[in-house]
Parts: C-alpha cells; structure tokens; sequence
C-alpha cells in the first residue's frame, strides 16, 4: 500500500494528544472528588457494566480517528483487475529449425496451427499483434482485433537463417507502443520509477533455438521490465533427432546449405534443438511473465490456451480512502451511540428503592 498525500498521516498525532487530554481530566476530577455517608447507595446508582465494557466506546472512537487518518494520506492498493482492452505480442519463431518433423508434420506447421486456435479463441478481446523473427524481427501484423487478418497472415510464414530472439522482444515492445501511450517505444528514456503493478500488455515468445544474433535477450528482457511489459516463453520442440522437411511455401528460397532438394531445402537427419531454457525462464522471472515447455502439438496448444487467464488480468492502482473514511465514520458513530446509550440519565433513586 502506497499514500498519495503521506504527510496527512502526522494527523495521526491527535491520538496521543487525546489521551493526554483525558488523563488530565481525570485527575482533575479526583482533586475535585467528595465525600458520601452511604457507600452502598453509590453502588446502586452506578451501572452495572464491568471496567472492561466501558472501554469499549474509547476504543472505537479511537480507531475511527487512525482510520479517518490513513484515509486522508489517500491510500492507494494494487489490485488484479481483468482488462478487455489488453494488447498481446506474438512473437514467432520462423528460424530453419522449425521445419524439424519431430512434431508431426513439422514444427513451422503445428505451430501456426496452434497460434491459430489462440487467436480464434481471442475473438472479441484483447488486441493481438504478430511478429516473426528468423535472422532478423519484424511485425507482420500491428495490434488488431481483426482476427481473419491474422490467421490469413499465418498462412504465408515461411522460415529463414538465424533466431533473433531479443530483436523480436523489441520489435514486440515498440509495436505495443503504437497502440498503447502508457508503454514508450524502445528509444524513448523511461524513469526506473515508472509504476508499479504491469502494463495492459504481453509478449509471448514461441521459440525453438537460442538466440544466434542482434540483441541479447537478457537486454532485451530488462527494457520489457521497465515498460512493465511481460514476456510469456514457450520452448517448443523435442530432443529427438528427426528429419527438417518444410515445403516450397514454407521456404523463403534465399537457401540454408542442408542439401535434400525437392522439399524446399531441408531434409537432414541431425538434432535441431538448441532451445536456450535458462535464458527463457530469466527472460519470463525477469518481466514477471511464466516460462512453459511444449514437445508436441498437445502441449503447445495448451501452453498457449493457459496465458490469457495471465495476462488479461493487470495489476491496476486504485484509491481506497473513501473505504476508509467510511469505516471510521462507522466507528465513531458507532462509539458515540454507545456512549450516550450507556450514559443515558438514570430514573432517580426513591427511598423505597434502598432496604
């Protein structure tokens, strides 16, 4: 919990200055204290309440006074709040990796199968936006709530040299920044005092390799952080060696050197996996994102069918005085009907009364 006016707290003070009030006047009424000839008609004529009951309404009175308190420094609490209007980044791997059959048919395919579903699950909420990154990154669809756009631009990744995971992270970050005025695009200086609590957006990274070029990730990392942007990781792909066979419209034609020509390229029965997870799962505790681990189709889908309960709901600050005023005027009224009810003036004592 944070104050917006701290200094009303001194306010506080006020209670050690009535306490010091009511000492005073107690002894002030025992010097002025007198005699009586019948202790037993005293007794009767005060109540009956034992001495722990009448420190009742003191107490409350009191701590209405410390909440009316806090409530003038203008509290203010970070709270989950789910948020509809969420931008979310995916981040592809097209690399040449991702032609590798060990997920059937082959990474590039199950993938955008699975990016697919995510999106058409999303219809009607966030916005979604999506980069590719291969030797280099670039936004293939800016942040849109038109879901047939981005499924139609699934259709046509093809893979390439390379894995520039920190440059998709930044390329990520100022396609957000587009959209989004409370998240500064990646040349903009931003106070290390920028907010707590995250941003109404995310990246999510679905990468099978280790980052080979451009930007390191770790860096890359630590900019998403201070946008409090998080960063979702998922390491797709198995440890089995298997053939890479991508068709002709998943290969860029630019050549990678692998030989098995007729099918675009890649037919080579060696291990593709260099998936970095250590640099992964910084990457994720460093923004306040989640790392996941997918081998097959199954696991990616639900890998990605389990983010958005993450990151459509945002950490938002929201100003609890008023919670606070209410509760200690409820206090104080409360101690002063008390009060009064318990001091109500008392129907005389007749003679009749006292045997």
């Amino acid at each position: 919990m944070t104050f917006s006016w701290p200094w009303a707290l001194l306010s506080i003070l006020l209670i050690p200055l009535i306490f010091a009030i009511r000492e005073w006047a107690r002894r002030r009424r025992r010097r002025a204290s007198v005699r009586v000839t019948s202790l037993a008609l005293v007794r009767s004529a005060l109540p009956s309440r034992t001495r722990w009951i009448r420190k009742i309404p003191p107490a409350l009175f009191i701590s209405g006074l410390a909440l009316l308190a806090l409530g003038a420094a203008r509290p203010q609490a970070s709270v989950p709040v789910p948020s509809t209007s969420a931008t979310i980044l995916l981040a592809l791997d097209t690399s040449g990796s991702m032609c590798s059959t060990d997920v059937d048919p082959n990474r590039i395919t199950a993938a955008r199968k699975a990016a697919a579903q995510f999106i058409e699950s999303q219809r009607g909420g966030p916005r979604i936006g999506l980069v590719t990154f291969a030797g280099s990154a670039g936004l293939l669809v800016p942040p849109t709530d038109d879901t047939d756009t981005l499924i139609e631009a699934l259709d046509g990744l093809t893979v390439s040299r390379g894995t520039a995971i920190g440059q998709a992270m930044l390329a990520s970050i100022d396609a957000i920044a587009e959209v989004d005025p409370s998240v500064a695009p990646t040349g903009a200086d931003v106070p290390a005092d920028s907010g707590s609590g995250f941003a109404g957006a995310a990246v999510v990274v679905l990468t099978d390799g280790a980052n080979t070029q451009g930007v390191d990730p770790q860096i890359a990392a630590q900019e998403a952080a201070l946008r409090r942007v998080r960063v979702f990781t998922i390491g797709f792909g198995t440890t089995n060696p298997a053939p890479m066979v991508c068709d002709n419209s998943q290969f860029d034609g630019r050549g990678f050197g692998w030989g098995g020509g007729g099918r675009g390229g890649f037919d080579r029965g060696r291990n593709p996996r260099t998936i970095d997870e250590p640099s992964l799962k910084q990457i994720a505790q460093t923004t306040g994102g989640s790392y996941h681990r997918a081998e097959n189709a199954g696991q990616l889908q639900t890998a990605l069918d389990t983010l958005p309960g993450s990151f459509t709901v945002v950490q938002q600050r929201i100003d609890t005085a008023a919670y606070f005023a209410a509760g200690g005027a409820v206090l104080i009224a409360l101690a002063l009907a008390l009060s009064l009810w318990w001091n109500r003036p008392l129907r005389p004592v007749s003679s009749g009364d006292v045997r």
